[in-house]
C-alpha cells in the first residue's frame, strides 16, 4: 500500500508539472485552446509504473545489501577460484585475442570501423583508469589530451609532411608534456576542486582549437591526414581499414599488458595507496606528489597515442570531436568497467562504443535504452562489471608454526 501511495503522489506531481506543456495547445489561427487530456493519461500511467519499478528495485537492493555479508564469502571464493587459476585466465586471454585477430577477416568494412573505434576507446579507458581508477584523481577534461595527440599528428603532417610512425611518439610526448604541465598547479587539489580544474583545462583546449584559426584552421579542422603505410604497398579502402585495425589492436595490447604489470609494481601500489588514503600514504613514506605526477603524465601519454590513432583512422579532425561529452564518455568507461580494474576496461569500452551502434535498429530510442541500462547498472552493480580484485597476503603455515613456538 505504501508503494502504491508514493507512486500515485509522484504520478500526480508529474501530471501537474507537465500540464502546461503537454495538455494545452494554442490554436493561433482560431484563437482557441485545445486540451489534450490523453497526453496527461500517458504521463500519469508512465510515471506511476516507472516509479513503482524504481521503488521495487530499491527495496530489492536493500535486501541484497542485508544478505551481502552472508553471501560475500561464497561469491568471493568462487571469483577468487576463477581468477587465481592461471589456466582459466590464460584460456580466456587466448580466446579473446583470437576473436580480435580474426574479426576483421570475417567482417565487413562497417564492422571493422566500429570495432577500431571500440579498441581506441579501450586505450582511452585504460589510460584514464591510471589517474582515476589507480590514483583516485577525478579528471573531467581527459578529451583535451586526446585532442593534443590528434592535433599534433595533424599539424605535423600539414606543416612538415610527417607520417604516422614519426608522429606517434611525438603525439605521445606532447600529450605527456601537457599532462605534467596541468598536474603541476593542481597536484595539491583533491576531489571536486581537481575535477573543476581539469574540466576547465578541457574547455580551454577546445576553445583554443576553435579560435586559433591561423594554426588549427578553427572549426574547419584538419583533413587529408595520412594512413600508416605498409611497405609502400597500395591497399584498397577495406585493406587500409584492416591494417589500421591491427595497428590499433597492437597498441591496445601494449597498453593492456603494461597496465597489468604496472598495477602490481611499486609505482602501481603507490597509486593505489594514494587513492585509498593520501595522508596515510605520505606518512608511510610514499612521495604522493611524484605518484600523482607520474599518473597524470602516463595517463596523458596513452590519450595522446589514442588521439594519433583516431586521427589516422578518420583522416579528419576538428574541435567537435573533443568536447566535454567525450570526456564524460571516457569516464563512463572507467566507472562501468570497474574503477581500478584492467579487464573491466575491455567490457566498459565495448559496451560504450558498440551498444549505441548495434541498437540503431531502435532508431531514436537507442540512447534512451542505453541510458536506462547505465542507470540499472549503477543500481544493481555500482562497483562495475568487473570490480578490481583486492591484493591479498597470506602467512605461510611454516611462519605460523614458528610464531606459535
Amino acid at each position: 500500500m505504501y508503494l502504491i501511495k508514493r507512486s500515485l503522489l509522484v504520478s500526480i506531481w508529474f501530471v501537474l508539472l507537465t500540464l502546461p506543456l503537454l495538455a494545452v495547445k494554442v490554436d493561433t489561427t482560431n484563437e482557441t485552446l485545445i486540451w489534450r487530456w490523453e497526453n496527461m493519461l500517458y504521463v500519469a500511467v508512465s510515471a506511476f509504473v516507472l516509479y513503482m519499478l524504481w521503488l521495487l528495485a530499491m527495496r530489492w537492493r536493500s535486501r541484497q545489501r542485508r544478505s551481502e555479508e552472508l553471501a560475500q564469502p561464497r561469491v568471493h571464493n568462487l571469483y577468487s577460484t576463477i581468477t587465481d587459476n592461471k589456466v582459466i585466465v590464460g584460456a580466456f586471454n587466448l580466446i579473446l585475442l583470437a576473436i580480435l585477430v580474426l574479426l576483421p577477416l570475417l567482417s565487413s568494412g562497417y564492422q571493422i570501423n566500429i570495432w577500431t573505434t571500440a579498441l581506441i576507446y579501450v586505450i582511452l579507458g585504460l589510460g584514464l583508469n591510471i589517474v582515476v581508477g589507480f590514483a583516485g584523481q577525478l579528471v573531467l577534461g581527459y578529451a583535451a589530451f586526446y585532442a593534443v595527440g590528434a592535433y599534433t599528428f595533424g599539424l605535423l603532417h600539414q606543416n612538415f609532411g610527417v607520417g604516422f610512425w614519426v608522429a606517434l611518439p611525438c603525439g605521445a610526448a606532447v600529450a605527456g608534456f601537457f599532462g605534467i604541465l596541468v598536474s603541476l598547479p593542481v597536484i595539491r587539489l583533491r576531489g571536486d576542486y581537481l575535477a573543476i580544474v581539469t574540466l576547465g583545462f578541457g574547455e580551454i583546449t577546445r576553445l583554443v582549437l576553435e579560435n586559433w584559426i591561423e594554426v588549427t584552421n578553427g572549426p574547419g579542422g584538419i583533413s587529408n591526414i595520412p594512413r600508416p603505410a605498409l611497405f609502400n604497398l597500395e591497399l584498397s579502402d577495406t585493406g587500409t581499414a584492416v591494417w589500421v585495425y591491427y595497428i590499433v589492436l597492437l597498441f591496445m595490447l601494449i597498453a593492456f599488458i603494461s597496465l597489468l604489470r604496472l598495477k602490481n609494481s611499486r609505482v602501481g601500489r603507490s597509486w593505489i595507496a594514494v587513492s585509498e588514503d593520501e595522508t596515510a600514504s605520505e606518512v608511510m613514506g610514499i612521495n604522493t606528489t611524484w605518484a600523482k605526477l607520474t599518473a597524470f603524465a602516463l595517463s596523458a601519454v596513452w590519450a595522446g597515442i589514442a588521439g594519433v590513432l583516431f586521427a589516422t583512422k578518420t583522416r579528419f579532425i576538428n574541435p567537435d570531436s573533443f568536447t566535454f561529452m567525450d570526456s564524460a564518455l571516457f569516464l563512463c568507461i572507467v566507472v562501468l568497467g570497474g574503477m581500478g580494474s584492467v579487464y573491466g576496461m575491455l567490457l566498459g569500452a565495448f559496451a560504450i562504443a558498440l551498444l549505441p551502434e548495434y541498437l540503431r535498429a531502435f532508431s531514436e530510442y537507442r540512447m534512451l535504452l542505453f541510458g536506462a541500462a547505465m542507470v540499472l547498472m549503477m543500481i544493481f552493480r555500482p562497483q562495475g562489471l568487473i570490480p578490481p580484485k583486492a591484493r591479498q597476503y597470506r602467512v605461510s603455515k611454516l611462519l605460523g608454526k614458528e610464531a606459535q613456538s
